[in-house]
C-alpha cells in the first residue's frame, strides 16, 4: 500500500488534468470498511510516532490543506485522521469569508501568518485556494485577477517547500449525487441539522462552476514540492484511510532522527 496511493491519486505535475476521470467511488481495491479502518488505525498509532518526531528534531513543519466542496468531508477527516496528534504541536485554522483587515491585505497574507512553524504540523481547512474557487466562481474579481493567483499560489508554496515546509494537498471528492445525500441526512440528525444552511442550497447551483474551477486549480497548482492529491470521498472510510496513508509515507520519507543530548555525545565528536 506504501506510495501506491499516492501515485494513484496525484495530479501529476505539468499534465493535463480532468477532474471527472477520478471516481469519487473508487476504494483503489480495498476491500472493506473494516479492512480500511484496520489500515487507518495502525496509521494513527504511526502518526502518534511521527509526529513526536517532528517535534523533536524541528526541522521541518508539516501543512495539510483540505479542499472540498460542502458535505466533502474536511471537518470528518481532521477529527479521525488527526485523533491521536498531541494538540499542543498541531493547529487548525479554517478560512472563512476574509475580516475587513485580512481583506485590507493581500489575499496571502492571512494565509502565511498560519503556517506552522518547524516541528508543528498545520491543517487548513479551506486555504489560499479559495481565492481561485470562491472569487471566480462569484465573480468577486475579474478573471485578469483570479488567473494571476494561479502563480502567486505557486511561488508562495516554493518559498514554504524551499524552508523545509513540507505540503500535502488534498481535494475531497464527492459526487453531486453523494453531496445531496449527506445534506439529506444532516436535516434528520440533530447534532448536525445546524450545519445546514440556505447557502447550501445556493451554492449547489453553482456545482458545475465549481468543478471547472477545482480542476484549473488542481492543474495549474499541483507541482513537484507541492502536489495535489484527489481523494475520492465518496466512502469516508476510504477517504480517511487513503488520508492518512499519504501522511504517514511522507513523514516517513523525511528520516527523522531523535537530536542526540550533550550528554550522551562522545567526548571529542560534535553532538
Amino acid at each position: 500500500m506504501k506510495n501506491d496511493l499516492r501515485e494513484r491519486f496525484e495530479v501529476k505535475a505539468g499534465k493535463k488534468f480532468r477532474l471527472r476521470d477520478r471516481d469519487p467511488k473508487d476504494t483503489a481495491h480495498v476491500p472493506d470498511k473494516d479492512v480500511a479502518e484496520a489500515i487507518q488505525l495502525k496509521n494513527t498509532k504511526k502518526l502518534v510516532d511521527l509526529h513526536d518526531l517532528l517535534y523533536a528534531e524541528q526541522k521541518h513543519a508539516l501543512l495539510i490543506v483540505l479542499q472540498g466542496m460542502d458535505a466533502a468531508g474536511k471537518d470528518g477527516t481532521i477529527k479521525h485522521v488527526m485523533s491521536g496528534v498531541n494538540p499542543a504541536g498541531c493547529t487548525v485554522t479554517s478560512f472563512k469569508v476574509p475580516t475587513a483587515e485580512e481583506a485590507a491585505h493581500d489575499f496571502l497574507w492571512r494565509i502565511h501568518k498560519a503556517v506552522p512553524q518547524k516541528g508543528y504540523i498545520g491543517i487548513f481547512n479551506r486555504s489560499q485556494y479559495e481565492d481561485v474557487l470562491v472569487t471566480r466562481v462569484h465573480k468577486l474579481v475579474s478573471e485578469k485577477v483570479w488567473k494571476s493567483r494561479y502563480g502567486r499560489i505557486n511561488e508562495f508554496e516554493k518559498l514554504l517547500a524551499e524552508n523545509h515546509v513540507v505540503l500535502l494537498k488534498f481535494f475531497l471528492h464527492i459526487s453531486k449525487d453523494e453531496q445531496k445525500r449527506r445534506f439529506e441526512l444532516r436535516k434528520d440528525e440533530p447534532n448536525k441539522n445546524w450545519k445546514i444552511s440556505p447557502a447550501d442550497s445556493r451554492e449547489r447551483e453553482f456545482w458545475d462552476q465549481y468543478q471547472t474551477a477545482y480542476q484549473d486549480a488542481l492543474e495549474e497548482c499541483s507541482t513537484r514540492y507541492a502536489p495535489w492529491y484527489v481523494i475520492p470521498a465518496n466512502q469516508k472510510w476510504f477517504r480517511n484511510m487513503a488520508v492518512s496513508q499519504i501522511i504517514v509515507d511522507a513523514l516517513e520519507e523525511l528520516d527523522m532522527k531523535y537530536p542526540v543530548h550533550p550528554t550522551d555525545a562522545k567526548p571529542g565528536k560534535k553532538s
